[in-house]
């Protein structure tokens, strides 16, 4: 029988990754379509294994696995939507950021031992304090797009939601200073003021890919799945190297990445006067992508970790 997940509409690109699967994932929508009650929407190309239910009449269906991705899940909405016996359904806890309010002394709000925890990046992993409760890493899973790199637009582009509202943390500032000395555009939600706009999911890596490289100017997240989607259409990337992000780019190889910007700003001007150098590059990172963001090999870890936690429920409950 196929496994049936309730979760909540968070991140809709990691929703319609996760939905790949051979399972069914169940989201709850209401009147106000508040977060994480969104429903499908109609951003991004869900199949019919992304089922809605109305959040009143979540209480009387039968799940298998139920999956939190915020404090909020976690904290408020499980206890006003789901039933008692949902509660002890075999539930995984998934953080989706790094922590925001120390780098390293931050504690997850999950202290029950009967959450599985999983991080989305090794390096999630290493800075949050998880209390010892069973964590696990997926690392993220894209899937291959119809298009590819051609690299043709002498630009780097940009793939940020928000940048103007989100300041320094998503590298406003760095994405200013930039661009006074390189040709770079900038795509998503709410970016007018910067001369961008938004490209449906379904569209942005034909977009993307004709532009020289892809630029990530953000100081502090998890690894965005911008990057890793850039990445399988063989875009080279420039970056940061802090995060994640400082273990899947390597210099000279499949991109470029450094802390001091005017390192990177040297090497983006080099990518748009040295097109076989940049198209070295981009197979590289794609090569890298394939390995490292292959959307069977995420599937099967997320197939495996709802079979690990519903085998382990049970385990609990005969031993009662």
């Amino acid at each position: 029988m196929r496994k049936k997940i309730f979760t909540w509409h968070i991140h809709g690109s990691y929703l319609f990754f996760l939905a790949q699967g051979d399972y069914d994932i169940y989201i709850p929508v209401n009147k106000e379509r508040n977060e994480g009650y969104y429903g499908r929407g109609a951003t991004f190309p869900f199949g019919d294994n992304v089922i809605e239910i109305e959040a009143e009449e979540v209480r009387e269906q039968d799940f298998d696995v139920i999956l939190f991705q915020t404090d909020h899940n976690y904290l408020k909405d499980q206890y006003e939507i789901l039933s008692e016996a949902q509660r002890r359904l075999p539930r995984i806890f998934l953080k989706h950021d790094p922590p925001w309010e120390h780098p390293t002394n931050a504690r997850l709000v999950v202290d029950d031992p009967d959450v599985s925890i999983v991080h989305v990046t090794h390096f999630n992993k290493l800075m949050w304090d998880n209390q010892g409760l069973e964590t696990h890493v997926i690392s993220h899973g894209v899937t291959m797009p119809e298009v590819k790199w051609s690299g043709t637009e002498e630009r780097g582009i940009v793939v940020i939601n928000n940048l103007p509202a989100r300041g320094r943390l998503l590298g406003l500032d760095i994405f200013n200073k930039v661009r006074r000395e390189v040709p770079l555009d900038i795509v998503g939600m709410n970016t007018e003021s910067l001369g961008g706009r938004e490209v449906l999911h379904p569209q942005l890596p034909a977009h993307i890919s004709r532009y020289r490289f892809f630029f990530n100017p953000i100081r502090y997240t998890s690894l965005g799945l911008a990057v890793c989607e850039a990445m399988m259409a063989g875009m080279p990337v420039v970056g940061l190297a802090t995060t994640e992000l400082a273990v899947v780019i390597e210099n000279e190889k499949n991109g470029f990445i450094h802390t001091d910007v005017d390192y990177l700003i040297d090497k983006m001007k080099l990518l748009l006067k040295d097109y076989p150098t940049a198209a070295r590059l981009s197979a590289a990172s794609l090569e890298t992508a394939r390995r490292l963001f292959d959307i069977s090999r995420f599937i099967k870890d997320w197939d495996a970790l709802f079979h690990h936690v519903i085998q382990k429920n049970k385990a609990m409950a005969d031993s009662i």
